[in-house]
């Protein structure tokens, strides 16, 4: 089943699945480390009720979605659909490097939080980032 731009969707939802189960491993066994980074409570993310909102869980797979699809395209349309494992790879932490890191950053600095949410944050993302782009070149598009 292809996508707008000729992306696999099956493709482009393993790697969106991978990488949202990513982000849940890196939270859970960080999670303590990020609240204190972002100046949170338990109490702060459960909420007057003491239930977790799903919402933030449901956006960021849907946005996760829409950054496979955007890898996707991307490397379909630098390398001919003949990428390799190591040029997704790269690609995936160029794409970081420039893109992510650099906003991460930025925001973290103007809203006063510590280096170690960015580090945390930051990682997650490339973490992210890079298992999307191993399932692509595992998969193919």
């Amino acid at each position: 089943m292809q996508a707008a731009m000729g992306a696999s969707l099956i493709t482009i939802l393993v790697a969106a699945i991978a990488g949202w189960v990513f982000g849940s491993i890196w939270y859970g066994a960080l999670g303590k480390r990020w609240m204190a980074a972002s100046g949170l409570t338990e109490a702060d993310i459960r909420g007057p009720d003491g239930k977790l909102d799903p919402s933030p869980f449901i956006i960021s797979f849907v946005l996760e979605f829409i950054m496979a699809y955007v890898l996707a395209v991307l490397l379909l349309h630098t390398s001919d659909g003949a990428f390799t494992l190591g040029s997704a790879l790269m690609a995936a932490f160029i794409l970081w490097l420039g893109f992510v890191l650099t906003t991460q950053t930025i925001n973290h600095r103007y809203s006063m939080k510590p280096w170690s949410l960015t580090v945390i944050d930051s990682g997650h993302w490339l973490g992210v980032m890079l298992i999307q782009a191993l399932v692509m070149a595992m998969m193919g598009l």
